[in-house]
C-alpha cells in the first residue's frame, strides 16, 4: 500500500477556555484552499452555536471515525477532519483509519448564530484535551465558535507552533472518491422518529462480528426489523458494530434516516445512516463490508477512464464557487454540456476530491481537500494497470469482443452487452461488476474510446506513454 507523509500546520493547539459570559471553542485550521487562493490558517466562521452540547457531541463523533480503525481495531486512525466552509453552512468530514466508515458533520444556518460563514476547506485540529473538554460541555454552556485564528493570531503570527506529520495512504485518498460515487446512487429507504431510532439502534449485535453474514434490515411500521436476507426494501447493514459513533449523539435526535441502494442479490452493498440533530446532520456511510474500504469499489474507474470527462471536468471544475448544492442544470446551462456530460465531470472531480455529495439533499457539493488528491487517480491500481495493458499492445477487439493477452500470457475475453463489459478474468468471476470493471475491461473500454476508427476493424490499441503498473487488478 503506498504512503506519504501529510504535513499538518496550526497556529496553536485547537482548545476551549472559558470567557466572560460563557466559553470560546477555537479550532485552529491547517493550509487550505480557499476563493482567493491558499492560506496558511484560513479563517471560516466566527460566532455562536445553538446547540453548544449537541454540536460538541456531535465533532466528537466526527473525531471518533477519524481515530478509529474498525477492522484490525489495534492500529489507529491519524488524520484530523477536514472542515469546508459552503457559505451557509460548515461541514466537518473523516474517514475511518481502515478505510470502511465516512462520517459527516453538517451544521446548518440554524446551528450557527452571528458572522458570516466563509468559503474553503482545509483540515482542523482536534486534540485529545480539546476532546475531554469537549466532552464535558453542558446544555446550558453559551458557546461561541472559532474555525480558524482569531484576528490578533491574523496580524501576529510569525508561523506555526503546532506541527503533525501523519501517515496518508493512497487507499484513503481514493475512499473520498468512491464514498461519494456511491452514495450518488442512493435513496431514502427507512426514517424513522427518535424514539424508535434510539431503541433500534441500541438493539443492535455488540462486537466485531467478523464471522457475522452481513445484516439487513427493513421498514416494519414506525421501526426497522433485522433479517439475514435482502428482502424487497431492506438496507444493508454489515458491521454494524461500525455505528458505534451514534452513540455520542443519540438522545439528541429527532430522527433517523437510512440511504441506500435497491437490494439486488445476495451481495453486501453501502448505506447511509443519518441521525437529524437540531440544526445539524450527523451521516454515517458504511463500505459493504467491515473488511472491505471504499478504496476498491471501483466506481470512480469509467470516469476516469475516458479524456471527455477529463476535459468536462476542467471546464465545470471553473465554474464551481464553493456552493453547498450544485445544480447540475444550472451548471449544464452555464458550460453548454448535457446533464449526463456534468454528472460525468463532476465524478470525475470526485476523484481528486473536489466534490462531494450529500445524501440528505440528494446533491453535489463543492470543497477542495487539503492535500493532493489527485494521487488517488495516479496510484488507482486497476486504472495503471489497464493504461499498462494498452502500453503493451495486449488490447484487440473485434465488434462486441475485446481480447486482453494479460502480463502473464493469459488471455481473457471482455464481452459487451447493451453497454455493460464482462470478462473471463477471476476478478469479474469474484465479483460480477459489483466493484467496477476488471481492469481487462477496463482497458478495452478506453481503447475503444480512443481509436477512431470504426469498431469491428480488429486493429490493435495505440499504446499512450503512461506510467508501468506493477500492481494487480
Amino acid at each position: 500500500m503506498t504512503r506519504s507523509l501529510h504535513a499538518l500546520a496550526y497556529a496553536r493547539p485547537s482548545s476551549l477556555e472559558s470567557v466572560p459570559g460563557g466559553r470560546r471553542l477555537g479550532l485552529e485550521t491547517s493550509q487550505g484552499a480557499t476563493p482567493t487562493g491558499r492560506e496558511a490558517h484560513p479563517r471560516f466562521f466566527t460566532g455562536f452555536l445553538t446547540s453548544p452540547q449537541i454540536a460538541s457531541a456531535a465533532l466528537l463523533a466526527v473525531a471518533d471515525v477519524a481515530a478509529a480503525r474498525y477492522y484490525q481495531p489495534q492500529m489507529r486512525g491519524l488524520l484530523d477532519p477536514v472542515v469546508t466552509g459552503n457559505g451557509d453552512r460548515i461541514r466537518f468530514e473523516s474517514f475511518s483509519g481502515c478505510g470502511g466508515v465516512y462520517a459527516r458533520l453538517d451544521v446548518l444556518a440554524p446551528g450557527l448564530d452571528g458572522g458570516e460563514i466563509g468559503h474553503g476547506t482545509t483540515n482542523v485540529d482536534v486534540n485529545n484535551p480539546l476532546r475531554e473538554a469537549l466532552s464535558r460541555i453542558g446544555s446550558d454552556d453559551p458557546l461561541h465558535l472559532r474555525v480558524g485564528p482569531d484576528d490578533l493570531a491574523v496580524t501576529t503570527l510569525d508561523g506555526p507552533v503546532v506541527e503533525k506529520k501523519v501517515p496518508l495512504p493512497d487507499r484513503w485518498l481514493r475512499g473520498f472518491a468512491e464514498a461519494q460515487v456511491i452514495a450518488a446512487g442512493f435513496e431514502l429507504r427507512a426514517e424513522l422518529p427518535a424514539g424508535e431510532a434510539v431503541r433500534f439502534l441500541r438493539s443492535l449485535p455488540k462486537g466485531s462480528g467478523r464471522a457475522r453474514p452481513p445484516l439487513w434490515v427493513v421498514p416494519a411500521g414506525r421501526s426497522l426489523r433485522q433479517t439475514t436476507r435482502p428482502v424487497p426494501g431492506a438496507v444493508c447493514l454489515p458491521g454494524p458494530d461500525r455505528l458505534v459513533a451514534l452513540q455520542r449523539v443519540l438522545r439528541h435526535a429527532t430522527a433517523l434516516r437510512i440511504y441506500g441502494p435497491a437490494a439486488v442479490g445476495e451481495a453486501a452493498v453501502s448505506a447511509a445512516w443519518e441521525v437529524v440533530l437540531p440544526g445539524m446532520r450527523l451521516t454515517l456511510t458504511l463500505s459493504p463490508e467491515a473488511s472491505r474500504g471504499f478504496s476498491g469499489e471501483g466506481g470512480v474507474l469509467e470516469a476516469l477512464a475516458t479524456d471527455e470527462a477529463g476535459e468536462d471536468a476542467e471546464l465545470i471544475g471553473v465554474l464551481l464557487a464553493w456552493e453547498p448544492r450544485i445544480e447540475i442544470a444550472d451548471l449544464a446551462a452555464s458550460s453548454g454540456l448535457t446533464p449526463e456530460r456534468v454528472r460525468a465531470a463532476l465524478v470525475r472531480l470526485g476523484t481528486s476530491g473536489r466534490v462531494g455529495y450529500d445524501t440528505a439533499e440528494a446533491a453535489y457539493f463543492h470543497r477542495e481537500l487539503p492535500y493532493d488528491a489527485a494521487r488517488a487517480e495516479r496510484h488507482n491500481p486497476r486504472l495503471r494497470s489497464a493504461r499498462a495493458l494498452l502500453r503493451a499492445g495486449a488490447v484487440t477487439w473485434e465488434g462486441a469482443l475485446g481480447t486482453v493477452t494479460a502480463e502473464d500470457g493469459h488471455v481473457h475475453r471482455v464481452r459487451e452487452d447493451g453497454g455493460r463489459l464482462s470478462c473471463t478474468c477471476q476478478w469479474w468471476a469474484a465479483y460480477r461488476g459489483g466493484r467496477g470493471p476488471c481492469k481487462h475491461a477496463l482497458a478495452v473500454r478506453m481503447a475503444r474510446r480512443e481509436v477512431t476508427a470504426p469498431v469491428g476493424t480488429g486493429r490493435t490499441a495505440p499504446a499512450p506513454a503512461v506510467e508501468t503498473d506493477t500492481g494487480v487488478r
